[in-house]
């Protein structure tokens, strides 16, 4: 059993308190290997999902639907942690948890989603193709955590799945923590959001890993 520590972090002027289970680098797997796309297969769209100097560069296509490239192992229990970088003309997220069924609006990609937006909506739980959002209208109204993302800059993701209980943090700041248990294991997906417009807009990702627990 992991030993459970609690840590103080100061960011952006804001002192709070995180309790995390103790980790070492060994207890981590890299979801991405930082020279192409194994372990990797793109479900819906037509968006392009390319390795580009150790980053996922996921561009938009012109009249494609929502594009999704996930990991081809499930997942239940885990900690997931990644880096992205963001198109401000566009806004993404990741799949945890998801599923693509035949027998469900075949195959469409669809279950918990962490918003990756430059909007105010970064980290909150919204689930795809599914029943819309599940972090409430109050706590996506809190400008703290409205402000955790940054425009133009490498964000740090963490979420943590355990049981019914799911909860983010973006650059360190708790954003969602909810309790849902619709769907207990599912893959990890990286979406390129449909989107209209010259020149295409693009999303980057890097240094995903995973800790199942």
């Amino acid at each position: 059993m992991k030993k459970i520590m609690i840590v103080a972090v100061l960011c952006a002027g804001i002192a709070y308190v995180v309790s995390l289970a103790s980790e070492t680098e060994s207890d981590w797997v890299m979801l991405f290997n930082g020279k192409d796309l194994s372990g990797w297969v793109q479900i819906n769209g037509t968006a392009k999902y390319t390795v580009e100097n150790g980053v996922i560069v996921g561009t938009t296509a012109e009249g494609s639907p929502n594009s999704f490239l996930c990991t081809q192992k499930e997942y239940g229990d885990f900690i997931l942690e990644f880096e992205v970088l963001l198109d401000d003309r566009l806004n993404s997220g990741v799949q945890i948890r998801s599923q693509s069924l035949k027998d469900y609006q075949n195959y469409r990609v669809h279950g918990y989603q962490v918003e990756i937006a430059s909007n105010g909506n970064a980290g909150f739980i919204y689930d795809e193709a599914r029943r819309g959002w599940l972090s409430t209208d109050a706590d996506r109204a809190d400008d703290a955590k409205q402000k955790a993302f940054k425009k133009g800059e490498w964000n740090h993701y963490r979420v943590e799945c355990r049981g019914d209980s799911i909860k983010t943090w973006v650059n360190g700041i708790l954003i969602a923590d909810l309790r849902d248990s619709m769907t207990p294991k599912g893959f990890i997906g990286l979406q390129v959001h449909s989107f209209r417009g010259d020149p295409p807009a693009w999303v980057k990702w890097r240094k995903i890993r995973i800790q199942e627990l």
